[in-house]
């Protein structure tokens, strides 16, 4: 009976990692309780091959605590280069009864957004991510000082699939 559970066990588990096999890249970091406007939060990445492309997403976790029904975020993507892309990108986060858009069963829901697609890393070398929030009340200038109700903030790579 044992090695019966072992088996169906890991069966589980390989099933369960093979359905991820585009991921080239996976990660994330927590947002601290409530994630500050000048907290920018990086992720370092070195990409495979430079010849290859590859979608872009950004990962975000939120709870309830989220009070807006969308999501403005500054990515910069730094190249080993020197050279910088910096873009101001909206995201829908709830519908418009409320209900959070997402994935997840409890409290958290995860969000997978495009963020760049068929993207070739051409240069050999470190690649920084930096993504910060933009948020602002409407009709106001200033932005959200404190964002309350994102956990973690991640960053994805995936293989393109060939065609």
């Amino acid at each position: 009976m044992r090695n019966n559970l072992g088996r169906v066990f890991i069966i589980f588990l390989l099933g369960f990692t093979s359905c991820d096999s585009n991921r080239i890249f996976d990660e994330y970091k927590t947002a601290p309780d409530s994630w500050h406007k000048d907290n920018i939060i990086t992720f370092s990445i070195t990409p495979p091959d430079t010849t290859k492309h590859y979608n872009l997403f950004i990962n975000i976790r939120n709870t309830s605590d989220f009070k807006y029904s969308n999501l403005f975020l500054i990515v910069e993507m730094n190249f080993p280069n020197g050279k910088v892309t910096k873009d101001t990108l909206e995201y829908l986060m709830a519908k418009p009864n409320g209900e959070f858009l997402g994935t997840g069963f409890s409290g958290i829901k995860e969000n997978k957004l495009w963020y760049k697609e068929a993207v070739v890393f051409s240069e050999n070398g470190e690649y920084k991510i930096n993504i910060q929030h933009a948020m602002r009340e409407n009709g106001s200038i200033k932005g959200i000082e404190n964002l309350e109700g994102i956990t973690d903030v991640g960053f994805r790579i995936e293989k393109v699939q060939d065609n």
